[in-house]
């Protein structure tokens, strides 16, 4: 690896230990702002879901740590990290990152501020992080009891959301397209309250309950709980590989609302839901 790339990673580290000494827990990433430790399941038949559970590293955002001990580890384990990320929704501080884009061709700030005269909340000083692209990253603390999930462009175009189960990439990570540094004057400073009218906001709006249809058992539930456990990137895949085992067991047609409903709660619209089921009976053999 060449001498810039050490130094890249070295840098990464410090930055990554000294987010750790705020309270943050952090990954390593690459160049491309992704984990850059590979899945140790990438090869195993058996598609159970794992965070972590088993020991080994390469789970994600599960790998998460404020650990001075297991970050140094993880870095150890990725010398071609260039940047880290920090984990949302974790305690103490239950990070919220408001992504403001630039890549959209919208004015994701004006959108912003909008909102916030709509709803009559301001934005309190807090950290600020410029992105390579231009854009802005806002760093929010929300109630411990309360889970804010990732959203793309739900609040308003341009604006992503990362909340529990989602990280942003922390200032002084090098990636493809620049460096994220912190703005002048909000380095200091701790992650601001959420204010409520704008965390109100955050959440996504109450769902009717579906009950698992009764015909469908407990393994249908199970297969639903799957489904909810979905993080962003992996929603298609474990519906489905639920909608799959669900149709392989004779009770697909009495679960794809279920499914659906639960899908949704992840952030997929029903639309994409199903048609991910419909492939899965396809798939089976069965007809969606």
């Amino acid at each position: 690896m060449a001498t810039t790339d050490r130094q890249a990673t070295t840098l990464a580290l410090a930055h990554a230990l000294s987010a750790a000494e705020r309270g943050l827990a952090v990954i390593p990433l690459s160049r491309t702002k992704l984990p850059v430790l590979r899945s140790p399941h990438r090869d195993d038949p058996d598609p159970t879901p794992c965070h972590g559970e088993c020991g080994r590293f390469g789970h994600g955002v599960h790998d998460a740590s404020t650990d001075p001990a297991r970050i140094r580890e993880l870095f150890a384990a990725a010398p071609r990290a260039t940047g880290y990320g920090i984990a949302c929704g974790l305690p103490p501080h239950h990070l919220i990152g408001i992504d403001l884009d630039t890549k959209t061709g919208t004015d994701s700030s004006a959108a912003l501020r909008e909102l916030a005269l709509r709803h009559l909340f301001t934005i309190p000083a807090t950290v600020v992080v410029l992105t390579p692209s231009g854009g802005r990253h806002l760093w929010l603390s929300g109630p411990p009891d309360v889970v804010v999930p990732n959203s793309a462009s739900r609040l308003a175009p341009g604006i992503d959301v990362r909340g529990a189960g989602g990280y942003l990439v922390g200032p002084g990570s090098r990636t493809d397209h620049g460096t994220y540094t912190t703005a002048p004057g909000t380095a200091h400073l701790p992650p601001a309250a959420c204010p409520p009218a704008l965390l109100r906001l955050l959440l996504p709006p109450p769902r009717p309950h579906r009950p698992t249809p009764p015909s469908a058992g407990g393994h249908g539930r199970g297969l639903v709980q799957f489904v909810l456990a979905a993080h962003e990137g992996q929603r298609n895949t474990r519906l489905f590989w639920a909608a799959c085992r669900a149709y392989e067991d004779g009770i697909g047609p009495a679960l794809v609302e279920s499914l659906v409903d639960a899908a949704v709660g992840t952030g997929l619209s029903a639309r994409e839901a199903r048609a991910t089921i419909a492939s899965a009976a396809r798939m089976t053999g069965h007809r969606p």
